[in-house]
């Protein structure tokens, strides 16, 4: 392996592997490593993408929990340098770096769009009260109205009907579209 360093101006996405159930407490980790060693200038995101999941009980009830996506990874957006590898692989919890060799690969813009890691600005045609379809997700194709829209985290609440009972769920603004009657 050669020992060139690689180093980008640009802060890009990574994926770093973690113990099981180890994933918030990475989390948490990096961002006092990044701290401790004056690195927070080259922070930029750290994820653990969640994604809404219906839930059937044994008594027949539903239920929506969050789960992760993608479990034992967290995704990392930083700029990244070769010096800095030692400093995150040697992190409580973290396995490594995803990518040949375990030294990191960032993800492609096709990938990070892919993932959802970063919310697309956009124009939005629905307000509170609007009907709306969930065009995404574990909710792919439940129909909604709007209870309240969040414009800073890119979010709405809808009050989705699920098996007969009406059910307030969260989700991105791209998830859904108003239903123009």
């Amino acid at each position: 392996m050669s020992q060139e360093v690689i180093t980008t101006s640009e802060p890009r996405w990574y994926v770093l592997h973690t113990y099981s159930g180890y994933e918030n407490m990475v989390k948490e980790n990096l961002v006092m490593v990044f701290k401790k060693n004056n690195l927070t200038e080259r922070l930029f995101d750290i994820t653990i993408p969640m994604e809404d999941v219906v839930e059937e009980k044994a008594n027949g009830k539903t239920k929506i929990v969050q789960r992760k996506k993608f479990p034992s990874y967290v995704m990392i957006k930083m700029i990244y340098d070769n010096s800095m590898w030692h400093i995150i692989t040697n992190t409580r919890g973290v396995t490594g770096f995803v990518g040949p060799l375990g030294r990191p690969l960032p993800l492609t813009p096709e990938e990070v769009k892919r993932m959802r890691l970063e919310t697309e600005v956009r124009e939005i045609n629905f307000v509170v009260g609007d009907r709306v379809k969930v065009t995404d997700g574990a909710l792919e194709g439940f129909v909604g109205v709007v209870d309240a829209i969040d414009m800073a985290s890119s979010s709405c609440k809808v009050n989705v009907s699920m098996f007969g009972r009406e059910t307030k769920v969260d989700l991105a603004l791209n998830q859904v579209e108003k239903i123009l009657e």
